[in-house]
């Protein structure tokens, strides 16, 4: 049997043929396949043993991303959809839909800026979810995430198939962030760290638990302090640092690929699948929350609270709800305004 290793130590498959190994054949549609975060997106899927059928869809451009990796020999059969006329074929049948269409945050521009554009395109692209694969599960990564995965709640609610349990938000680049950060700060191995981020996916919605580090090591109060900035900035950093010609894209399409294997795994029934995700939510009192949640065949199958909080931690949750409670009233109310 070869071994292979895909997006690094997180994505570990060894590959059989058919006669060894049955796989379940799943369907994922990616919206914004063409653009600077659905192009690495769709390769790394590509990659994935998962993945049977990898359907393809953007405005244009999409049928030569589509042509260029059909060419990669493994697993997924793959298609290209252009133009909105095409946008149900792209979506039927699928097992899972990942958005990360729409566009990027560049530098001077207000994640109000941002949202103006981004709500109408994720509010068009969820109305044909919701016509044309209805029971999928849904990966939100356009950006505002805080306000994007409301609205796409209401356009559910408003076309009778919302299922909260089917609905994420995805929040691993901050989990990514703050693993890589804290590893690095106290000389880890980074492929043995995790980090618990809980909140939002913006600024100082979100929340670093490094008090549930795993493994944990005494960190200072200005260590805290700036493991913690660090992790709720990286967005920027990358937007300063590419001058103005483009956002967080490459690891953005790494952590939007390891969500949506979990998300795949969990539809196979593997057993305890945990990843932080935003998400309806009642471990708290705002209506949509990141936390730890269990995903399953159905999607989300357990949440998990948010256990012990440090003093440090206590103060960032207090700080986040009013910023992170008008991102999603905003969202909804978007919709029916």
């Amino acid at each position: 049997m070869a071994s292979r290793r895909i997006l690094g130590g997180l994505m570990r498959r060894d590959f059989a043929t058919s006669s060894q190994k049955q796989i379940a054949r799943r369907k994922v549609a990616i919206l914004g396949a063409a653009g600077g975060i659905g192009q690495p997106l769709s390769l790394l899927l590509k990659l994935n043993p998962l993945v049977s059928h990898l359907s393809l869809y953007d405005i244009a451009g999409t049928r030569g991303v589509a042509a260029d990796i059909s060419h990669i020999n493994t697993r997924a059969e793959v298609e290209g959809f252009e133009g909105e006329e095409h946008l149900g074929e792209a979506l039927k049948g699928a097992d899972l839909v990942v958005i990360p269409a729409g566009v990027p945050r560049k530098p001077g521009m207000t994640r109000d800026d941002l949202f103006k554009i981004n709500a109408g395109i994720v509010q068009s692209l969820c109305a044909a979810v919701a016509k044309h694969s209805p029971f999928a599960l849904v990966n939100i990564i356009s950006n505002p995430v805080n306000s994007t995965v409301p609205i796409a709640a209401e356009v559910f609610k408003l076309a009778g198939t919302y299922d909260p349990k089917r609905l994420f938000g995805v929040t691993t680049l901050d989990v990514i962030r703050a693993r890589t950060f804290y590893a690095a700060k106290k000389l880890l191995p980074v492929e043995d760290v995790n980090v618990p981020v809980v909140g939002g996916h913006a600024g100082i919605t979100i929340l670093p638990l490094f008090s549930q580090a795993v493994p944990q090591v005494p960190i200072s109060e200005d260590e805290l302090v700036y493991l913690t900035k660090r992790t709720q900035d990286g967005g920027t950093e990358v937007v300063e640092a590419k001058a103005g010609k483009g956002s967080a894209t490459l690891s953005m399409a790494y952590a939007g690929a390891l969500f949506a294997e979990a998300c795949l795994k969990g539809l196979n029934g593997v057993k305890d699948v945990v990843e932080c995700s935003y998400v309806a939510s009642s471990v708290t009192e705002i209506p949509f929350f990141s936390s730890k949640v269990q995903l399953g065949t159905d999607g989300i199958e357990k949440f998990f609270d948010l256990g012990p909080l440090s003093d440090y931690e206590l103060q960032g949750l207090e700080k986040l709800k009013e910023e992170l409670s008008k991102s999603i009233e905003k969202g909804q109310d978007y919709v029916h305004q």
